[in-house]
């Protein structure tokens, strides 16, 4: 067992922690040479409090006393990647971004408008608009120098971020607020800050308060670098303000 605490700089909803980074945090013990790893969020993960994260029979579990925040064990995909949009699309989707006028969660470290450079991700994912990419959300991103390690490379959790939340934006979530229960993701080959990607979202579905919905991140020739399939929950949002 290992006690580890989620700062409250990575918080999705503002007083909860960021699904996509939570979800990758809980994975990462799993996750060695790319494997498939699936998260499951059980409760609002809690900023700023010493949590427990055990390991055991392959299973990853993180706990804030008997309350188990979150859960992750091996996993796999049974669809493709969301698909690769080239540059130019994306660079639109960039410009489209919806949450510049209306945005649930403008704080979350992933895709928050009031989060300055180098302090939140701003992957700002927007529709393309194209035939060929239907429900489809998109954006180039560079990562910020300040998620790079000694060797540029970003963290497990930080790519987990980065491809959380255009799978909620793909989903509408500006206009149906919701929140991640659930993320299967690999990372592929590992990032560096300060280069440029491309991001992608696509809705798969929707049953219920459950939207179904994967997210890709590509180099900008199209190499897949890291992918996940999500399960998000619309929520009241008064109950996370």
């Amino acid at each position: 067992m290992t006690s580890t605490t989620i700062a409250p700089r990575f918080n999705g909803p503002d007083r909860s922690g960021n699904g996509g980074y939570v979800a990758g945090l809980v994975a990462r013990p799993l996750a060695a040479s790319g494997a498939v790893v699936t998260s499951t969020l059980r409760v609002p993960p809690p900023l700023g409090v010493p949590l427990a994260l055990t390991v055991d029979d392959g299973r990853a579990v993180l706990a804030d006393g008997v309350t188990v925040v979150g859960e992750a064990q091996a996993g796999t995909f049974d669809v493709d990647p969301a698909p690769f949009v080239g540059e130019t699309l994306a660079r639109k989707g960039y410009e489209a971004y919806e949450g510049r006028v209306e945005h649930p969660f403008p704080h979350c470290f992933t895709c928050g408008t009031a989060r300055a450079p180098g302090d939140g991700l701003r992957v700002f994912t927007g529709p393309v608009d194209d035939a060929a990419h239907p429900d489809t959300v998109a954006a180039t991103w560079t990562p910020h120098p300040a998620f790079g390690g000694s060797d540029g490379r970003l963290q497990p959790e930080v790519v987990w971020a980065a491809v959380d939340c255009p799978g909620g934006w793909s989903a509408h979530i500006d206009a149906t607020p919701m929140v991640l229960g659930r993320m299967t993701g690999q990372v592929v080959s590992t990032p560096v800050a300060d280069r440029e990607y491309v991001v992608v979202g696509t809705l798969r579905g929707v049953d219920g308060r459950k939207h179904r919905t994967g997210t890709a991140l590509y180099t900008l020739d199209g190499t897949l670098l890291a992918r996940a399939e999500q399960t998000w929950i619309a929520i009241d949002i008064a109950d996370f303000r």
